[in-house]
């Protein structure tokens, strides 16, 4: 791995800072890496304030999509809510159809068949909704580029609210109103939030209307944050302020659906962390393995009994999809040590009875193992369907374009994208992926790389500085958990590895006279040579915390290690 320590901040704001918060130098020293450099600026980031969120007709045609909701309720026109299968499109269309039920009954749902329908607004959606005199559709986490399927909507009578998060194209479809931030001509000042995020703004503005108090609002914050944690979104501005909220709801007072999941988890104090390992995996299981609308069922449930059901069975789908993805993944890395060893940019493997819903995961295992843009394809029809994955700063989708005369459709960003070919272009798809990304990645990119914010001591590390280090939470894309560099360590004589295989490894650690640290390193039991017979080490790590027999103590979580 490439350690790459990031540049250190204006030394004379940070004593600035340090100065007027009253903290260690530390504390300040991080704090201004993230652009917080104010007493205010600090004040806002330790303590998230929904009285900050932005006013909710900034965004274009919010007054629209307002005005267009309240005309069908009070008309009792028939409602459809429309969202993508993940879990940022069904948490989107649990808020809004539990939201627009305290106005009307003649509103349902509406999720894609992720293996029929595929991704976003579908045809056969629409006409689920001409058949059943719907004729308003609010699409949320979706619909920025259906052009053809919204004309189609407009011919059957039916008009759409749109409310996306991803960048529009040069053309937008001819919707009633969109709300999307990232519209060229949108005020709106916060320009990340995720699907969820614009339907909660849409409700924000919809009880301002109606004469709802906001503090009505704040049940519907756990959706929301488990949305920004699982659509991978920067948890920073309205997305830190919506989040921290939203994880005190789940922690405090959670639906009860959250709370049927939830049985079996330990933990008294969720963070952004858990709902992205423990909540989301299992909401997108639904649609992987089954169909989206269980999770948005589990997610409405009033009874708590119901929802237990509920969750008996979304945990059976979530046994199912991990089974399904730990198999395809041997099977994968099987294929690639078989058969891959010209390729030495990229990974495209193929499994004809490979499970369509598991192959981002499966593409994303891939490429922690091996650090390559990698592609997995399965049989679909008449056509190979892939999910493709990239490294940190690599831009796969122009690599995609680069390949698309052998592709009939493809779709994506920089890091992720889906696609479609013949099979009978698998081996030119296969060849002209690898000759691409050979031309056009830096060798560098192809070494994972840690960023690390400081360089400190052992005797930096007390319980006061990890008490205000948790306060930087909640932590994800552009607020990362602060990761350190320590120098000149020792092993006591107590690290040892451990695990199945002695995989991991268990250190005791000391710096020069301070105190004895513990830390554990997950995968680096191969490394257990490099800290032997009293040699000096480096250690990359975050900081933890570990419970054991009522004892809370600080842990290192250690991520790399060199002499």
């Amino acid at each position: 791995m490439h350690w790459k320590i990031k540049p250190k901040p204006d030394e004379t704001k940070v004593a600035q800072l340090a100065q007027s918060l009253n903290v260690a130098p530390l504390v300040a020293y991080l704090l201004v890496q993230r652009g917080i450099e104010t007493f205010e600026e600090a004040r806002a980031f330790f303590r998230p304030d929904l009285n900050q969120l932005h006013d909710p007709y900034l965004m274009k045609d919010m007054d629209v999509a307002v005005n267009r909701i309240l005309k069908a309720i009070n008309q009792k026109e028939r409602i459809l809510i429309f969202g993508d299968y993940d879990v940022d499109g069904t948490t989107g269309v649990a808020l809004l159809f539990e939201f627009l039920q305290n106005f009307t009954d003649l509103i349902t749902t509406y999720i894609p068949d992720r293996y029929t329908e595929g991704y976003g607004v579908s045809y056969e959606g629409i006409d689920f909704a001409s058949d059943n005199n719907i004729t308003l559709v609010i699409a949320i986490d979706c619909g920025i580029k259906a052009i053809d399927k919204i004309a189609y909507a407009q011919n059957k009578g039916i008009d759409f609210i749109i409310c996306d998060h991803h960048l529009p194209g040069p053309q937008l479809p001819n919707a009633v109103a969109i709300l999307n931030p990232k519209q060229n001509d949108c005020r709106y000042p916060f320009k990340e939030l995720c699907g969820c995020g614009v339907g909660f703004k849409l409700i924000q503005a919809l009880a301002r209307e109606t004469g709802l108090e906001f503090s009505k609002l704040l049940p519907y914050l756990d959706l929301v944050a488990t949305a920004i944690g699982a659509d991978i979104v920067p948890i920073t501005g309205e997305n830190r302020i919506l989040a921290s909220h939203g994880l005190n709801v789940i922690n405090t007072a959670p639906r009860v659906g959250f709370q049927a999941l939830l049985e079996t988890v330990k933990k008294k104090k969720l963070t952004i962390t858990d709902v992205v390992f423990v909540i989301a995996p299992r909401i997108n299981a639904a649609g992987r393995m089954k169909h989206g609308e269980h999770a948005v069922a589990l997610l409405t449930e009033k009874k708590l009994e119901c929802a237990k059901q509920q969750a008996a069975e979304i945990e059976k789908f979530n046994a199912e999809r991990k089974e399904t993805d730990k198999q395809i993944t041997e099977e994968a890395l099987l294929q690639i040590e078989e058969n891959n060893k010209d390729y030495k940019f990229t990974n495209v493997v193929y499994g004809e009875s490979w499970h369509h819903g598991v192959l981002g995961i499966v593409a994303s295992r891939i490429t922690e193992t091996y650090y390559r843009p990698t592609v997995v394809f399965t049989k679909n029809g008449d056509f190979l369907v892939a999910s493709a994955r990239s490294i940190r700063g690599y831009d796969i989708y122009q690599a995609l374009e680069n390949c698309s005369p052998f592709i009939e459709q493809f779709g994506g960003h920089n890091f992720a994208a889906g696609l479609k070919i013949l099979e009978k272009n698998f081996i030119s798809f296969k060849n002209t992926f690898e000759e691409t990304v050979s031309k056009t990645i830096d060798s560098h990119l192809l070494t994972p790389e840690i960023e690390i914010d400081a360089v400190i001591d052992f005797t930096d590390i007390t319980p006061k500085f990890y008490r205000i280090l948790k306060q930087f939470a909640p932590f994800g894309p552009g607020n990362r958990l602060p990761v350190f560099l320590t120098k000149n360590i020792q092993d006591t004589g107590g690290s040892r590895p451990i695990g199945k295989e002695h995989k991991h490894l268990r250190l005791m650690m000391r710096q020069k006279k301070s105190a004895i640290l513990s830390g554990i390193g997950f995968n680096l039991g191969q490394k257990y040579p490099l800290i032997s017979n009293d040699q000096l080490f480096s250690a990359v790590y975050s900081i933890d915390e570990n419970e054991w027999n009522g004892q809370i103590m600080l842990q290192l979580r250690v991520k790399d290690l060199r002499n």
